[in-house]
Formats: C-alpha cells, sequence, structure tokens
C-alpha cells in the first residue's frame, strides 16, 4: 500500500545526498567570487537544479499528504459551501490553501460540474478562489526557514516510518515535504550567492524590471517547470540573494499566473467538455488580471511594501513579492467577481457542448484520468458514474412490465439492446478501477474501491438477468400468455413493484453513498418473501382446474417469479456495499 510513499521519500532522500554536496559547492563557489575568481558554473547549476528538484518534491509529498489526510473532508466542504459565488470563491481559496493545488480543486470542480451538483456559472468564483489559495506557499516561502528546514524532514521521516496510524504517517509526509521545500529553497538561494558580482546576470535581471520581459520570464519558467510555486519559489530565493528586485519578483510572479494556465489548457485536452470550460475561465481570468495590472506594478509594489515595510539590509522584498502575489490575485478575484456569469457564457462559447461521435453508443459521463492521482475524489467519480449505469438498469427493468401489458416487442428488443450500454459503462469502470488500485490508497480507499467494483459487477449481473432470463419470459409470455385472475395479477404487480423500488434505491444508495436508501432495499426481503407465498397459495389452490397449459403457465410464472427475485438479490449486494460490515453480513 505505501511502496509508493516508500519511493517518493527514497527518492527524496537520495537526491537529497547527492545534492549535498552542492551546498559545500556554492559555499566555496561564494568564496572564490569574493576573491574575483571565475563562477564555477556546473558547481552552481548543481546547486540550483539540485535544489529545484528537492523543491519540487517536497511540494509533491507536502500535496499528497495534505490530500491523504484532508482530502474527502474538503470534498464535501466544498460541495457543501458553494451556494454563490463569494461563498465559492472563499471555498476554492481555503480548500486550495490547504491542499496546496489548484488543479486538485479543479478536478473537484469539473465533477461536480457534470453531476450537475454545481452550475459553470458557481464554478467560477471557485476558480478565482484557487487563485487566492495557490498564494499560501509563496506566503510560507517568505518566512526563509531553511536553516532549520532539516528538523521538520527529520520529524517527518520518522513519523512516516514509525507510526502505525494511517493518520499520522500522512502529517509525516506534509512535515517532511514542507521540510524539503525550504531545503530545497536555502540551496537554491545559496548556489545563486556568486552571481550577486557577475554583471551580465544582473543585468539580465534588471532587464526584467521591463514588465513585459519579467512577465514573458515567469510564464515561460511556469510553463517549462509546470509549477507556479516554484517560479515565485525561485524570485523569492533570488530576492533573498539581493539579485532580484521587487517590481521584477512581481512581473514574475504575474507571469508564473498566466504559465500555470498552459499547465490547465495542456491537462484539459481531450477531457470532457466541463474540463476545458474550466480550464478556459482559469486562462481568461488569469490573463486578464495579468493585462490590468502589468502597467500598474510600480503601484502595486508601493502597496506591498506599506503593508510589509522594507528593511535596512532589504531583507524584507521576499515578503513584499509574496504579500504582492496575493493582494494581486486577491484584489482581480474581487474585481471580477461580478463577472462570473460572462465568464461562464464566455467558457461556454470557446468550448461548445461537443456533437456526439459517430458510431459512438455510449461513453462514461463522470470519470476523469486527472482525478486518479487523488483516490478519494476518484472513487466519488466512480460513484457518480455507477448512478449513470444504474439509470440504464433502472429503465431496463422499469420497461419490462409496460411492454408485456402492452405487448410491445419492440419495445423488448429495445430493452435488450440497452445491456449492451451497461457492458460498456462496466469496462469503462473496471478500467478506471485498475489504474486506481496502482495508486497508493489509505485503508477506507481500499474499502470504498471494494465496494465500488462489487457494486458494478453486480449491476452488469442485474442487467444480464433482465436481458437473457426475463426479457425472454416476457416474449414467451407476450406470445403465448394468457391473463390471469385480478387478484393474481395485483399480487404479480405488487410483488415486480417492489423490486422495482428495490432497483432505484440500490443505485441511488451506492452513487450517493447513502446508508438509509441501502436500508429501504434490505427491509423489503420480508415482504417480498410474503408475496411469494401468496402466489405459490393461489396457484397450489388452483391445480385442479380444467384449463389447456394450465401447469405450463404456472411453471412460466413461477419461473418469472424467481428471476426476478435474482433482480432484487443483485440489487440488495449493490445496496449492501454501503453498510457496515456487522449488518451487511446479516442481510
Amino acid at each position: 500500500m505505501h511502496s509508493h510513499l516508500s519511493k517518493t521519500i527514497g527518492f527524496s532522500i537520495l537526491l537529497a545526498l547527492f545534492t549535498w554536496s552542492a551546498v559545500i559547492s556554492a559555499s566555496s563557489v561564494i568564496t572564490q567570487a569574493a576573491q574575483q575568481v571565475p563562477i564555477d558554473w556546473f558547481q552552481l547549476g548543481m546547486g540550483l537544479f539540485g535544489g529545484l528538484a528537492l523543491f519540487l518534491a517536497g511540494l509533491d509529498m507536502l500535496s499528497d499528504g495534505l490530500k491523504k489526510a484532508a482530502g474527502e473532508t474538503l470534498k464535501i466542504l466544498l460541495s457543501k459551501l458553494t451556494t454563490n459565488r463569494f461563498m465559492g470563491a472563499v471555498t476554492g481559496a481555503i480548500v486550495t490553501g490547504i491542499l496546496n493545488s489548484s488543479s486538485v480543486t479543479t478536478v473537484l470542480v469539473v465533477s461536480f460540474i457534470t453531476a450537475g451538483v454545481m452550475s459553470l456559472s458557481q464554478s467560477v468564483g471557485v476558480i478565482m478562489g484557487a487563485n487566492i489559495g495557490s498564494t499560501v506557499t509563496a506566503q510560507l516561502l517568505a518566512f526563509n526557514l531553511s536553516a532549520y528546514a532539516l528538523l521538520p524532514i527529520a520529524i517527518g521521516f520518522f513519523m512516516t516510518f514509525i507510526a502505525k496510524r494511517e493518520k499520522i504517517k500522512y502529517y509525516g509526509m506534509m512535515i517532511m515535504g514542507l521540510g524539503l521545500v525550504f531545503f530545497g529553497m536555502g540551496m537554491m538561494s545559496d548556489a545563486m550567492g556568486p552571481l550577486r558580482s557577475y554583471e551580465p546576470f544582473i543585468e539580465f535581471l534588471k532587464s526584467m524590471e521591463n514588465p513585459i520581459i519579467g512577465v514573458f520570464a515567469g510564464a515561460l519558467f511556469t510553463g517549462l517547470v509546470q509549477s507556479s510555486a516554484a517560479t515565485v519559489g525561485i524570485a523569492i530565493a533570488m530576492a533573498s540573494e539581493g539579485l532580484l528586485s521587487l517590481p521584477a519578483g512581481i512581473a514574475l510572479a504575474m507571469g508564473a499566473n498566466i504559465g500555470t494556465c498552459v499547465t490547465a489548457m495542456m491537462a484539459a485536452l481531450g477531457k470532457p467538455v466541463e474540463a476545458v470550460r474550466a480550464a478556459v475561465v482559469h486562462v481568461l481570468f488569469n490573463v486578464m488580471g495579468v493585462l490590468l495590472w502589468i502597467m500598474f506594478i510600480p503601484q502595486l509594489a508601493e502597496f506591498a511594501v506599506e503593508l510589509s515595510p522594507a528593511a535596512t539590509d532589504g531583507s524584507e522584498v521576499p515578503r513584499q513579492i509574496a504579500n504582492a502575489n496575493t493582494l494581486f490575485n486577491v484584489i482581480n478575484t474581487v474585481i471580477f467577481i461580478s463577472f462570473t456569469g460572462w465568464f461562464a457564457k464566455a467558457a461556454i462559447r470557446i468550448a461548445p457542448t461537443p456533437a456526439k461521435k459517430k458510431g459512438v453508443i455510449i461513453e462514461p459521463k463522470f470519470i476523469i484520468e486527472d482525478a486518479i492521482d487523488t483516490p478519494s475524489i476518484a472513487i466519488e467519480q466512480v460513484r457518480m458514474e455507477l448512478g449513470h449505469m444504474g439509470g440504464l438498469v433502472n429503465t431496463m427493468f422499469h420497461s419490462i412490465q409496460p411492454a408485456v401489458m402492452d405487448k410491445d416487442r419492440k419495445q423488448i428488443d429495445k430493452i435488450i439492446s440497452m445491456d449492451n450500454k451497461v457492458n460498456i459503462l462496466e469496462e469503462s469502470i473496471l478500467q478506471y478501477l485498475h489504474q486506481l488500485k496502482k495508486e497508493d490508497l489509505t485503508d477506507q480507499e481500499s474499502d470504498d474501491l471494494h465496494a465500488v467494483m462489487t457494486a458494478t459487477i453486480n449491476l452488469e449481473e442485474l442487467a444480464d438477468v433482465i436481458k437473457n432470463e426475463i426479457a425472454e419470459l416476457a416474449i414467451h409470455y407476450i406470445e403465448n400468455g394468457r391473463p390471469n385472475s385480478e387478484v393474481t395479477r395485483e399480487l404479480f404487480n405488487n410483488y415486480y413493484q417492489e423490486v422495482c423500488h428495490s432497483v432505484s434505491d440500490a443505485v441511488k444508495a451506492i452513487s450517493e453513498n447513502d446508508q438509509q436508501f441501502a436500508e429501504k432495499v434490505i427491509n423489503r426481503k420480508a415482504d417480498l418473501k410474503t408475496y411469494q407465498e401468496k402466489i405459490m397459495t393461489r396457484k397450489s389452490d388452483n391445480l385442479g382446474k380444467d384449463e389447456d397449459n394450465y401447469l405450463q403457465r404456472v411453471r412460466m410464472e413461477m419461473s418469472l417469479m424467481e428471476k426476478i427475485y435474482r433482480v432484487y438479490t443483485h440489487a440488495k449486494n449493490v445496496a449492501k456495499v454501503v453498510l457496515p460490515e456487522t449488518i451487511s453480513k446479516n442481510a
């Protein structure tokens, strides 16, 4: 289960050992620079890129730990507190700030839109808030705790490998990841020390005070490393060495906001239209925000200085860059929050609903590949897809009786053909679960994965019973059946309706993870047994009837009753997976 965790930590430790020498090397380079000795570019590059590697590995570990420890809770928070654009922005900022990942927030938003839980207009507010939440990392980096970075690395390491409880292990991941982030920042800062006396580099940094050049450089670097936090982190590291002015740092941070849109658009390629629209909103908001502020960077810098006055040695520049980055995103959100409807309409116009693919019978609606990195969200999307699949199964079973009553053979053929759609969705869900199983899952996520897999198989088997057995008897009854007495018809109808309700409730139970619906399904067992006994009694009492083929009709009807009960059994198996094991065992 923890192989992925072990690999990540192992990689980070090896990387730390490999790059530790770069700290010593960087120190010697600084000494050489002071003595006017030429810069050793190999040593400098090793310290800079080794520090960047540790920084990114730490961010990844921090994000993974946060998602494991709090992903489910934050998913619920995001779904409940997005009733309007303002609450959506606040919730998006909180969730992104805690998860340290705007991409995870976007995946959640896409899943809620496709499920109908959230409108596109509501999602715009969440995406705007996510930009504010993403600035939390920069605020942490501005504390410059690299001198103490080895302490959280050591604490997090021992928490991860000694603790027995999963929660403690994931908290250890978070602490160790945070330590690696600061350790990598310190290495980058030390490695860049010699550049303080290197004139060509100083001239290049001065050129970045031109806002267009600075924004372009920030966007380009962010697009390459696919991390806006890395760009802002390097800007803060350079500022801490006195290499970067506040206006140039702000321009780089603004460019990072545009560069992260490249990642968002690339991630949306080939995805459902909801994902593309969320990415379009992200791009429009960030680009328009930068265009609005690009000529007012000096004023923004002054505002940031007022919030965090500069020290005499310039050591406050990193904090000022972080504050300017937060101000930029907060003010943009305040300005644009009233135009969420416009952003939504623009996104729909840019990414219209695609025409249905020719030759495609059906496709999954809810499962998204990007969510696999966050298993708790991916499992929730599987539940929604089971609702999609269960809706087809529901329609199949509910349509049987009307087709028989109307003697509609064509409708029976439609019911049979719907099983192909169910099979396609089952295959897609099982493939998705196969990929998800490769991830590092918590015990709860493993249990949930097993539950949804069991439900998927039972729903498909339920559809097979309808297609291969009940539909065949229905055709035979249409061609050869004779009407029963009114009492028997009513008994059969009530029996069938109880199973119909059970199928509907089972689908709701698994798709909404609702134990109350599951309990309703379980509790119908006694009523169904009672109906079976009454029907059997009616048939046995009439065995002496002088009627052609009466025994043959009785056998057919008893077979139909048994097959309908098999449908109930599969529905019950679907519902049971959401109940505690102590209850489901006795159901």
